[in-house]
């Protein structure tokens, strides 16, 4: 989980490859997007990109470049069409499948976006250990043992990231309980993230919920960086207090993680995760 970066980082990805052409107004469209995009101007890089595609738009380059941009603004509905257009273009693009689904997550699109993690994974099987977004869209799908099995495989991979470790623990309470999720709690010797040990602790009942956030707020961090590290703290809090069944105490806790925005997949976890516990409690 330390390894996924969001925002810009789809841009890098979407733009890394050649817009070598025959068709000269086309790359010099990509050309321009793609510094335009470099240069944090998204709605001129989206512009210059749909351009690039109505010049050629059986070329893929600004398909490709167009979705990257449509995800890093948050667009999840237009960068789902682009990747729809990718994957009729070429439907062996496994990384379109795995982008595609990411965006079909945050929009609360669970089983489609297992569906297209499947597909990516049946291209790439030797990525299957590191998929830990699959497992947590097995979580809000509910297939908690599967959601298990992919943490497990995770730790084979990295067995140092607590988060891992915590989503197991989660997958494991919603089907045996939270004394057995904590008792086998996988191990972790230090993850070097605040206040991620602190985390740790707290799930494996050697912490109280106030260390956490104690943790998270020490040593004077920079505006940037204690948001980031109360975005984390919340986050855990509140799937703690929903594992221990305390939907009040879940609810305040999402919710401010939500406010701590990042730039990164967890915050649009804490942001579904949210709508879910809204829709959960209005009355039917």
């Amino acid at each position: 989980m330390r390894r996924a970066v969001w925002g810009i980082v789809l841009i890098a990805c979407a733009i890394s490859g050649s817009f070598a052409s025959d068709n000269v107004e086309r790359a010099v469209l990509l050309r321009d997007a793609t510094i335009a995009a470099r240069e944090g101007k998204l709605a001129d890089a989206t512009r210059l990109a749909t351009q690039a595609i109505e010049a050629a738009p059986s070329e893929m380059d600004g398909y490709r470049l167009r979705a990257g941009l449509y995800a890093a603004a948050g667009e999840h509905k237009l960068a789902i069409a682009d990747y729809d257009q990718l994957l009729k273009l070429d439907p062996r693009l496994a990384e379109m499948y795995d982008q595609r689904g990411s965006q079909r997550f945050m929009l609360g699109q669970i089983k489609q976006s297992i569906e297209d993690f499947d597909r990516f994974l049946e291209l790439k099987p030797q990525q299957e250990p590191y998929h830990w977004k699959r497992g947590i869209s097995y979580y809000y799908a509910g297939r908690y043992d599967d959601g298990r099995r992919q943490f497990e495989g995770y730790q084979t991979v990295d067995d140092n990231d607590v988060e891992n470790a915590v989503w197991r623990y989660l997958c494991m309470a919603r089907s045996l309980g939270v004394p057995a999720a904590r008792d086998a709690m996988l191990k972790i010797k230090q993850d070097p993230r605040v206040p991620m040990m602190e985390v740790y602790a707290l799930y494996s009942g050697k912490a109280r919920p106030h260390d956490v956030l104690a943790a998270a707020r020490a040593d004077s961090p920079t505006p940037e960086v204690l948001n980031a590290q109360l975005f984390y703290a919340h986050l855990y809090l509140g799937l703690y207090y929903e594992a221990a069944g305390d939907t009040r105490l879940a609810r305040e806790h999402i919710g401010a993680a939500v406010e701590h925005k990042i730039g990164h997949y967890m915050w649009n976890v804490a942001q579904v995760h949210a709508k879910l516990l809204k829709t959960a409690a209005s009355p039917s």
